[in-house]
C-alpha cells in the first residue's frame, strides 16, 4: 500500500509541473502584446483598440474553457467515486439502484453548473 501512495505522489507531483509549464508558455506567449512600444498615431491607436477587443475576446474564450474544462474534470472525479460506491451499494442491496443513480445524476450535475457558466462568460463578450 505504501507504494501505491508513493506512486500517486509522483503522479501528483509530476502533473502538476506539466501543468505549471503550460501555463508559464502560456502566459509567455500571450504577454508579449504588453510590452510592444506604441506611438502616437492615429492608426496606431485603431490597431491598438482593435487589439484590446481581441484581448478581451481571448481572456474570455479562456475562461469559458476553463469553467467548462474545471467542472468536467470535477465531474468526472465525483462521478469515478460516487460510481464506484453506488455499484459496490447496488451489489450488496440491488433495491437501492434508483438511489445509487441519483446520486450520481447529482454529481453530473457539475458539468451542467460548468457549462452554464462557460455560455454565461461567452454571452457577455
Amino acid at each position: 500500500m505504501d507504494d501505491v501512495r508513493k506512486k500517486l505522489k509522483l503522479q501528483i507531483t509530476q502533473s502538476l509541473i506539466v501543468l505549471f509549464t503550460v501555463m508559464a508558455i502560456i502566459t509567455t506567449v500571450f504577454c508579449t502584446g504588453s510590452f510592444a512600444q506604441g506611438s502616437g498615431d492615429q492608426e496606431t491607436l485603431q490597431q491598438e483598440k482593435t487589439s484590446a477587443n481581441v484581448e478581451g475576446l481571448k481572456y474570455a474564450l479562456i475562461a469559458a474553457a476553463t469553467a467548462f474544462g474545471l467542472g468536467a474534470i470535477g465531474a468526472g472525479i465525483a462521478i469515478s467515486h460516487v460510481g464506484a460506491a453506488a455499484m459496490g451499494a447496488v451489489a450488496e442491496k440491488p433495491q437501492i439502484a434508483g438511489q445509487a443513480l441519483i446520486f450520481v445524476g447529482l454529481a453530473e450535475g457539475i458539468v451542467v453548473f460548468g457549462f452554464i457558466t462557460a455560455l454565461m462568460i461567452l454571452g457577455k463578450v
